[in-house]
């Protein structure tokens, strides 16, 4: 269930409780005449499914709620309510499968904004899946995943793109694209003074390495992972799992490819450093692709939930 707190200019509260009233799936209405102070106005409470939070989030922003008075939803961790458990049944689909547009674009635009901590959670991860690269060691390197903040503006070219929202998909792209190229020349000088005080060498970077070999050498295996991870990823956005997205961050070698291509590059290595870039380009294709084939078809599905619910709520 989500909990929606609203603020209404008074000459709109009437048809913001008429739609609230007809949306199916919600319930706990209460209105507060006179409540608000700033905004001034009234203040509206209920309860709504998730499935059917969406459409109600749609209605409010026709009736212009969201800038002549105030959105705001929270989920819902604990609900003792029979009026509650009646108002999901009565609400089409499941609740994990239902996807909040409005949430989605608030949660990608925030998670792909450039900004000083992106960049130092991106290079860090970078320097560390350095490490791992050099050392052939695989749990730097699954750290290193885990660290990295790219799903973020990956999921909102994803986003931007079905939305259609060019800002957005500016700003992720911006995000991904000088995100990449900071973290690579930090770690071209942190490979530098590696190699300075002698924790680095070429030797290290040309040897057999089992473990981490993979992040130079491109392959369908690396694309079709990308493809997995991107879809996972992309349902674990908006379904509010977001412990599937550590998952999702360690299968895909887009860090350690740039570590790796950074660290070659140091070394003068064209082929490992032209292999790295293929795998991490191969691999962003792939995670964009993915999620933008899952957000489509998860539009399509709801698109058709939303309409029989609207028909359910005018019969």
């Amino acid at each position: 269930m989500l909990h929606l707190r609203l603020i209404t200019p008074a000459e709109k509260t009437d048809d913001v409780v008429r739609l609230i009233e007809g949306t199916i799936g919600t319930t706990h209405l209460c209105v507060l005449p006179g409540a608000a102070r700033n905004p001034a106005g009234d203040v509206v409470l209920c309860d709504v499914a998730r499935e059917a939070g969406d459409d109600l989030l749609s209605g409010l922003q026709r009736l212009g709620l969201d800038t002549s008075g105030s959105i705001a939803v929270e989920n819902i961790d604990l609900s003792l309510s029979r009026r509650a458990d009646e108002a999901e049944k009565e609400a089409p689909g499941e609740s994990a499968d239902a996807v909040l547009w409005e949430h989605l674009t608030d949660a990608t635009h925030e998670e792909s904004t450039l900004s000083v901590t992106y960049l130092a959670f991106l290079t860090l991860a970078t320097m560390i899946a350095a490490c791992g690269v050099v050392l052939d060691n695989a749990i730097l390197i699954v750290g290193a995943m885990a660290v990295g903040p790219e799903f973020g503006p990956l999921a909102g070219i994803s986003t931007a793109t079905v939305q259609r929202q060019p800002r957005l998909a500016l700003r992720s792209t911006t995000a991904l694209l000088v995100g990449f190229a900071v973290a690579m020349a930090v770690t071209v000088g942190f490979s530098f003074f590696m190699d300075a005080v002698g924790l680095f060498s070429q030797e290290q970077l040309d040897a057999d390495r089992p473990q981490t070999g993979f992040v130079y050498a491109p392959d369908w295996f690396s694309f079709v992972v990308a493809v997995l991870a991107g879809a996972a990823g992309t349902l674990s956005l908006t379904s509010a799992k977001s412990g599937a997205l550590v998952g999702v961050a360690i299968s895909v070698t887009t860090v350690p490819a740039a570590a790796n291509a950074a660290v070659a590059l140091s070394y003068g290595d064209t082929v490992q450093t032209w292999g790295s870039t293929e795998q991490l380009l191969l691999n962003l294709l792939g995670i964009v692709l993915a999620g933008t084939l899952t957000l489509l078809a998860q539009k399509s599905l709801w698109g058709r939930q939303h309409e029989r619910l609207r028909k359910r709520a005018g019969a």
